[in-house]
């Protein structure tokens, strides 16, 4: 299969990406001939969205602009699993990878369908047999809260997908915090074999995925206890 993970993380050392990373490594090491490629969108030039909607009079499934977004597109189409990577930004996702949904208007048509009571563009491109995974990593303790509004907002974009969001993610990158962060790491690891033998993971594994790994006010403490500048470096 071809996977295209896409890392929207803004830094180069990103917490979400570490768990990613170990999730990736469980699809590797089934050695099933996958094809996987990482594409960091901060490296890319994404253009925002001009609402000309020149694509739909071209219907060719690109955009006019003239920056990486058609080359991202082809990506996208080709992919038979797309595993996106990213930390929760304002309760939703970072700008880059917005860009990058905003820029998909290529890939449907001005005509609309009623689907489930709603309204939604037909499509150009056929992602019914296409999976998508959401691995998004938070700064704050668990709350379910923090991440109502980006959930409400995937379930509009993407048809279907397997999402895990979970919070503490600092301490992913954290030396001192390896005796909780190592176990959690090798859970991703195990996920993401999970996810390649069946294409979708079971409910434990995700509720396993997003528990809190220490107490709510230890993390607090934790946080606290770091400079503003030591932070920046961690929460990503």
């Amino acid at each position: 299969m071809r996977i295209l993970v896409l890392d929207a993380s803004p830094k180069k050392v990103s917490d979400t990406m570490r768990a990613t990373s170990m999730f990736i490594k469980g699809i590797e090491d089934l050695n099933q001939g996958d094809v996987i490629e990482v594409v960091k969108l901060i490296n890319c030039e994404i253009k925002p969205c001009l609402g000309c909607f020149q694509c739909w009079k071209n219907m060719d499934g690109k955009c006019i602009q003239e920056d990486d977004q058609n080359t991202l597109l082809e990506k996208y189409v080709k992919a038979d699993i797309i595993i996106f990577s990213f930390p929760l930004y304002c309760y939703s996702m970072p700008s880059t990878l917005k860009a990058f949904f905003d820029r998909t208007i290529p890939l449907v048509k001005k005509s609309m369908s009623i689907e489930n009571e709603g309204v939604r563009h037909d499509s150009l491109v056929d992602f019914s047999k296409k999976r998508s995974v959401v691995l998004c990593g938070c700064g704050f303790p668990q709350f379910e809260d923090n991440f109502i509004g980006l959930k409400c907002q995937l379930n509009m974009i993407l048809h279907r997908y397997v999402g895990v969001f979970y919070s503490e993610a600092p301490l992913l990158n954290i030396k001192e915090a390896e005796a909780v962060a190592d176990p959690l790491l090798e859970k991703f690891y195990e996920a993401g074999k999970e996810f390649r033998d069946r294409l979708w993971l079971s409910e434990k594994t995700i509720q396993d995925l997003e528990a809190p790994v220490i107490p709510m006010e230890k993390y607090v403490s934790y946080v606290n206890s770091y400079s503003i500048s030591t932070i920046s470096l961690f929460i990503t």
